[in-house]
């Protein structure tokens, strides 16, 4: 039996991922990806006075990007602490931004009212695909946009994701996060809407491996999880793993870190 037909517990599956996204702190992590909020808002063509969702939102780097063109925003994640990392950048820049609870899946928004909806590296990781999508659908208004930004399978983290999931399994029947990276499962997802992606790059920047591995380590929740998991020869496994890919991947010579990142950037039109 394939994994696509297995009937995963979607309730037990998603109590584990938010204690994930719980662990570290990955404001840490999501402060340094703010260029790509506001390339996302660029792409979408957020305007002033503009009703914004940003779901998944993390500690927020859509979310200010959208508030600083001046839209009236509402900032979801079901990470409580993160979001309260997001008002504190929003209020440390005073820009009005509403902040509430909400899981992706179940959004506690009538349907279309948000003229667009966005999520950075967030929607994504949600375990049912397939309803996350069928949300971000509903509470936007006809016409209105939604604007992603995924890893692909064969990126940066795309890779760093399958070398956690060899020492760390991932439940049985959920489909790889990355896939949101691909034309043709966003096709699937958003059938009959108007699609428009283009791959784009971030490019980490860290003082080595091994700062990045400390950093990713303690702050990034899969990769914090997968070591505390796994007992310590297991770890040095892990670790040797993932040094492989950032030595394999840096383009910054001995001296530095540089890792060119690919993601997709997808702006989708309701029809």
């Amino acid at each position: 039996m394939s994994s696509a037909t297995l009937n995963p517990d979607f309730t037990e599956i998603k109590r584990r991922q938010q204690a994930v996204w719980s662990a570290g702190d990955y404001a840490m992590i999501g402060t340094t990806l703010q260029i790509v909020g506001e390339r996302l808002c660029e792409a979408v063509d957020i305007q002033a006075g503009s009703d914004v969702l940003d779901v998944a939102a993390g500690n927020g780097n859509a979310t200010l990007a959208a508030a600083r063109r001046f839209a009236r925003v509402t900032s979801t994640d079901y990470v409580g602490t993160l979001l309260e990392r997001g008002r504190e950048r929003a209020a440390a820049e005073r820009l009005d931004v509403t902040f509430q609870e909400a899981d992706a899946e179940t959004l506690p928004f009538r349907d279309n009212v948000f003229d667009v909806a966005l999520s950075t590296f967030g929607v994504m990781f949600t375990p049912n695909q397939d309803k996350a999508a069928a949300e971000l659908i509903r509470v936007v208004r006809r016409g209105g946009r939604i604007g992603l930004a995924n890893w692909t399978p064969d990126g940066f983290i795309g890779q760093l994701l399958k070398i956690v999931g060899k020492h760390m399994p991932p439940p049985a029947g959920i489909r790889p996060p990355t896939l949101w990276g691909t034309e043709p499962r966003l096709r699937d997802l958003f059938p009959g809407h108007g699609i428009d992606s283009s791959a784009q790059t971030f490019t980490f920047r860290y003082k080595s491996p091994e700062h990045w591995l400390d950093v990713f380590r303690t702050y990034y929740g899969p990769t914090n999880r997968a070591f505390a998991s796994l007992d310590a020869e297991k770890q040095s496994v892990l670790e040797a793993d993932i040094l492989d890919l950032l030595n394999t991947s840096n383009r910054g010579g001995s001296k530095t870190l540089i890792i060119p990142g690919e993601y997709l950037e997808v702006v989708i039109t309701k029809r």
